[in-house]
């Protein structure tokens, strides 16, 4: 239900005035502007012929800040999880929101990091960027989901 609601979103979005769409918009804007506060110059812009920001540091292309950035999958796949181990409205809604709150505020670090360390150390692109930052957010919610699960079986013992 929840894809569908952000395929419904996606498909919304394509005549905003914040592109690609909203989210993947303020992801950028919030990443650029903390690569800012780490001490380094940053450009964004929209790519004028595809759906994503360009973000640049220090005057050099190291990113594009597409909607698969924005963590909305991620954040989707872990509600749902959260959902099938549901422990009552007050309990699952709080966990939820602290969830997800959490897993935006890390990957607007991610994204920021990683765009720094493009920027030094371009050689590692693969590594960072394939590798090493992905793992960063998928580990998140791996633990958050076991946290979670750890709560329930107790609540159910």
């Amino acid at each position: 239900m929840l894809s569908l609601l952000y395929g419904f979103y996606l498909s919304r979005s394509a005549s905003s005035s914040y592109y690609p769409d909203y989210i993947t918009h303020q992801v950028a804007v919030q990443s650029a502007w903390l690569v800012e506060f780490f001490g380094y110059a940053t450009q964004l812009a929209p790519h004028p012929e595809e759906a994503y920001m360009v973000l640049g540091v220090e005057n050099v292309y190291v990113a594009r800040v597409v909607e698969g950035c924005n963590a909305m999958s991620v954040i989707i796949l872990f509600v749902a999880f959260v959902m099938a181990f549901f422990q009552g409205w007050q309990r699952t809604i709080l966990f939820t929101l602290g969830g997800v709150i959490l897993i935006y505020v890390v990957n607007i670090l991610r994204i920021a990091l990683l765009s720094i360390g493009l920027y030094r150390f371009p050689e590692a692109q693969n590594l960072l960027h394939d590798i090493v930052f992905p793992a960063i957010i998928y580990g998140q919610v791996v633990l958050l989901w076991l946290l979670w699960v750890r709560n329930f079986k107790k609540q159910a013992g």
